[in-house]
């Protein structure tokens, strides 16, 4: 797969479909021209990913936690509560992206993330640096406001790991 910003998934001959991009690669006979998600979808996959998280922090963090200041009345540090969160969403989200490129709520909205180099799905290294990255990068909101100033409108943490998010083209009914 190799990403696009036109609107159109139409496969073109490799020669054009190079042209489009000059930061992308040549695309190789046979393999299908994808688009780049759109804004509103990947913000729309990140609200319906917050809700989702909920979920998941609650079994691996508060319940946990719960138990262990109820049975044995001890509070850990603040550094290691956010340790602990850290390294669990960490495991979520590169588990997943290295599955297949994505995560639940990517699935609902057909987003994939790709490595821009050859379009598959992102190296282990990769995803860690996509996540760490993300943080500062979602957290300030600069990484989102980025992706209007953006020629791909791509976020500031997939412009730095050398990830993109791509559209999956729909499935036909049958």
């Amino acid at each position: 797969m190799t990403p696009r910003t036109s609107k159109s998934v139409k496969a073109r001959p490799a020669a054009a479909a190079s042209s489009s991009l000059s930061s992308q690669p040549a695309v190789a006979p046979g393999r299908p021209v994808v688009e780049l998600a759109g804004l509103r979808r990947r913000l729309a996959a990140m609200l319906y990913e917050s809700m989702l998280l909920l979920g998941v922090l609650a079994l691996t963090f508060l319940v946990p936690y719960l138990i262990l200041g109820a049975v044995a009345n001890l509070t850990p540090p603040g550094w290691l509560l956010w340790a602990h969160v850290f390294i669990v969403l960490g495991g979520y989200f590169v588990w997943f992206w290295r599955r297949g490129g994505q995560t639940l709520a990517m699935q609902t909205w057909r987003l994939q993330i790709v490595a821009i180099a050859d379009g598959r799905v992102a190296s282990l290294g990769r995803c860690w640096l996509r996540y760490a990255l993300a943080w500062p990068s979602v957290l300030s909101g600069f990484g989102l406001l980025w992706a209007l100033v953006d020629r791909d409108r791509q976020f500031l943490h997939d412009r730095l790991a050398g990830t993109c998010i791509v559209l999956l083209p729909t499935l036909p009914k049958g």
